[in-house]
């Protein structure tokens, strides 16, 4: 026995070593990627799941990003099952239902750059910005869709957004240094699974980033 807990000891502390490095790589490529990011769009499908209810309500679309500066713009066109636009620019998070010719608006204000964390999760983010708003975990490596990838557990920093997240999965594609897959925790057993494929990178048009609203287009803060 006591030369069994020393060997225990030692072993973990190799796999911890082990594991520390691994996490460093992946951080460095991701820092790589972020260095030279400018815009990339993918195809999505978002799963939310209530628990209480036991149903997963399914959207589908393309996301792109964009970076001008330190500035981030990001448009979720969703094609299934309503038609809608998510749009984040200039500080402020626009959603646009065309059913309906309206815009819900919600100023970042206090909350910016917290909310642009959240945006470029995985997506043009550094390794080093990661762990300014997370306590990061490898989780070894995973394969998705026939993408090699590098599980990370994120814990966030801040008791304020822990209070929606408890826990964020995100699985890093180890050749390009971006997300493929991200699980967001929520509370009650709750959670949000998004799925991107067909990642392009490259320019992406600024008539991208515009809502197509019409004249009659009403639009609306929650928040008065």
């Amino acid at each position: 026995m006591a030369i069994a807990v020393p060997l225990l000891l030692f072993s973990l502390s190799v796999l911890a070593a082990a594991q520390d490095k691994a996490l460093d790589s992946v951080l460095k490529r991701m820092d790589a990627t972020a260095a030279t990011f400018h815009a990339a769009q993918a195809d999505f499908v978002w799963d939310q799941y209530q628990k209480v209810v036991d149903e997963t309500d399914t959207q589908k679309g393309t996301v792109y990003y964009r970076r001008a500066g330190k500035d981030i713009d990001m448009m979720a066109d969703i094609k299934e099952p309503d038609r809608k636009s998510v749009l984040y620019k200039d500080g402020k998070l626009q959603v646009y239902q065309p059913k309906i010719d309206q815009v819900l608006v919600y100023p970042a204000g206090g909350n910016r750059n917290e909310l642009e964390s959240y945006l470029v999760l995985g997506f043009g983010g550094s390794g080093e910005d990661l762990k300014k708003t997370f306590d990061v975990t490898y989780e070894g490596e995973e394969t998705v869709d026939n993408v090699a990838t590098a599980k990370l557990q994120l814990i966030p920093k801040s008791e304020k957004i822990r209070n929606t997240f408890t826990k964020i999965f995100l699985w890093v594609d180890l050749a390009r240094g971006i997300s493929v897959q991200q699980k967001f925790m929520q509370t009650q057993g709750d959670y949000r699974l998004a799925k991107y494929s067909g990642v392009r990178m490259g320019k992406i048009g600024s008539d991208v980033f515009q809502l197509k609203t019409t004249k009659k287009t009403q639009f609306v803060s929650p928040r008065g």
